[in-house]
């Protein structure tokens, strides 16, 4: 028998014990961040599925796991020999979690799960259909952790004050924007479990989450003070009596359900439902009006002060700088000494660690050769990879975390011939992202007003990308950041946010074709007021991002007058924003891969 067996049939005992004829293990923690450190990874502990989206279900009868089309290969090799069945959701005739709990629960029965690491939507749709079928729900059940002799601890890291230079905005004046915030909606408390809002609130940062500069945290706010809910060993003296001074009680983190359970709520009690879980929702829900409004601290951070972007835009500098000294190395070795997709996010990786301020990467970094590159959430690992040829191209999606700054780019780099077709897909893709950096708009358009112009190349031959445009980015905090992104397509209930001045937003279109190649272009921007008049406040973009589009890739017969002006003259800002910080050697290559077309 299976160790994974064996996991899940003691799993199924501890059922039989608590009456439980349904278990539900998601792939969460407590605050629905992107990345899951060890400690919650409770679905691959139990099955050994190591994919990154999934959510196992247990009874007595049959166990299986739902995962997205990016795992389906995966997820057949590694449930092996579990006794898991696959459920590859998106599939034809592929019943949802719900759909299925629909069909095979009986009046009476009793579906399992820990509440904090279930979504409140996913949670309230459960009970909702499960309601009426007689079947009811124990959501503070975290049976996992009870046969899970070896767990990991949860991460542990102290946490950093930002200097005032850094943060931009004091605490308290931050605090005092919240505060009105909550009075608008006539609520006198307010509840935050994101926890990139929590640190940018608190003007600190942390290390709980890979690559997310963030420490495990709740916190619950009134108008006179701030109850912040954090592990004893994240606290430093500092941090005492930088609390003490804000007006800020410090508890500990395992405090926090005890203390909605306790703690005498008023009548309307303010909170993200998209950003809490199933158990928060639900022990609000039982003392006070549950408010659903987004956490005024998102739209906050996402609108970005002079003296971040002061730092931003130096950091942007030398970040683009790292790119381009990687891309001139690869250039200058490939077919001389042998470099793996592996190898080569490792030498990236090592010269954004150069960079003064550098604190982590801002994801793992995406090195895709060839073929592979179609895959968007590929990741070459140390004993997994390919070997690189000087053929075709490499796909590099990368990104750094520092004292000023969280980037991310995307260059698609040619390193030996290349096919036709190929170079007209960069080409396109390459317009595209270039005709959303110069867009100009009134206010008041959102992404999905915008979006159309780094489609439209790709549109006007019949193709397209399956994945949005552009996403929000962070200020040393989730490079994935809302409440903006850039996307085309309407989807009821789906959360749309005015482009604001001060907003950052990637530009990434691609060309994605299985089994031949994949092209992606990304650089990060700025929403700007331009001019305003009678017609109304006109708004641009500010680019970032400054390293070169691939020469050898671009064809000027694929391009007209107008997209090769574009072209040239990114080029140009590329070199004269770069060439300082370049060896002799770096700037005279660069000064020819930037030459006009």
């Amino acid at each position: 028998m299976s160790i994974y067996k064996e996991r899940i049939e003691s799993l199924i005992g501890l059922m039989e014990e608590r009456g439980v004829n349904y278990y539900i293990v998601p792939t969460a923690d407590y605050h629905n961040s992107e990345y899951v450190d060890n400690f919650f990874k409770e679905r691959e502990w139990l099955c050994g599925f190591t994919g990154s989206n999934g959510t196992l279900v247990v009874s007595k009868e049959e166990q299986g796991l739902w995962t997205d089309g990016r795992y389906f290969i995966q997820a057949e090799k590694e449930l092996e020999g579990s006794g898991v069945t696959l459920f590859r959701m998106g599939n034809e005739g592929v019943p949802t979690i719900i759909e299925y709990l629909k069909k095979h629960v009986k009046e009476g029965d009793c579906i399992g799960f820990d509440g904090r690491c279930v979504d409140c939507a996913f949670g309230q749709k459960l009970e909702t259909a499960m309601l009426k079928l007689g079947v009811t729900l124990n959501y503070e059940l975290d049976l996992p952790s009870e046969i899970w002799t070896d767990r990991p601890s949860l991460p542990k890291h102290e946490v950093m004050i930002l200097d005032q230079n850094v943060a931009g905005v004091k605490m308290s004046d931050k605090m005092k924007s919240v505060i009105e915030k909550m009075e608008e909606e006539e609520c006198d408390e307010l509840l935050i479990s994101k926890l990139d809002d929590l640190m940018w609130l608190l003007n600190i940062r942390g290390g709980d989450v890979e690559c997310n500069p963030v420490a495990l945290s709740y916190g619950f706010i009134t108008k006179e003070q701030m109850y912040f809910f954090i592990q004893d060993e994240e606290i430093t003296d500092e941090f005492r009596a930088y609390a003490a001074s804000n007006y800020i009680v410090i508890r500990g983190y395992d405090e926090f359900v005890p203390f909605l359970k306790e703690y005498e709520m008023k009548d309307r009690v303010m909170a993200d439902g998209s950003n809490v879980s199933f158990l928060i929702y639900k022990l609000v829900s039982e003392k006070a009006e549950f408010v659903d409004k987004p956490n005024p601290t998102e739209l906050l951070k996402a609108i970005k002060s002079e003296q971040e972007f002061a730092l931003m835009r130096d950091f942007y500098i030398k970040d683009s700088v790292a790119v381009t000294k990687f891309i001139y190395w690869l250039k200058h070795n490939i077919g001389k000494q042998e470099i793996t997709e592996y190898s080569a996010a490792m030498y990236l990786d090592n010269l954004r660690r150069q960079i003064p301020g550098f604190l982590d990467l801002s994801f793992p970094t995406i090195s895709a050769y060839g073929e592979n590159a179609a895959m968007m959430h590929y990741e070459a690992t140390e004993t997994s990879f390919k070997v690189l040829e000087p053929k075709n191209q490499l796909l590099v999606d990368s990104g750094g975390q520092y004292l000023g700054a969280t980037t991310d780019i995307t260059r698609t780099i040619t390193i030996g011939p290349l096919d036709e077709n190929i170079k007209r897909d960069y080409c396109d893709v390459a317009k595209g992202m270039l005709a959303l950096a110069n867009a100009k708009w009134l206010y008041g358009c959102s992404g999905k007003n915008l979006d159309i112009l780094a489609r439209k190349p790709l549109w006007d031959r019949g193709m397209d990308y399956k994945c949005g445009t552009g996403h929000g980015v962070g200020y040393i905090l989730n490079v994935h950041e809302g409440p903006h992104n850039i996307r085309w397509k309407y989807n009821p209930g789906q959360k749309e946010a005015v482009i604001e001045a001060g907003m950052c937003v990637t530009d990434e279109p691609g060309v994605y074709i299985e089994g031949s190649h994949g092209i992606r272009i990304e650089n990060v921007l700025v929403a700007r007021n331009a001019e305003k008049n009678g017609d109304g406040q006109f708004m641009d973009f500010e680019m970032l991002t400054f390293t070169p589009l691939d020469r050898d890739a671009l064809d000027p017969k694929h391009f007209t007058k107008e997209e090769l002006k574009a072209v040239n003259a990114y080029q140009k800002s590329v070199y004269e924003m770069t060439k300082d910080y370049l060896t002799d050697d770096e700037r005279k290559w660069l000064k020819k891969e930037t030459a006009e077309l």
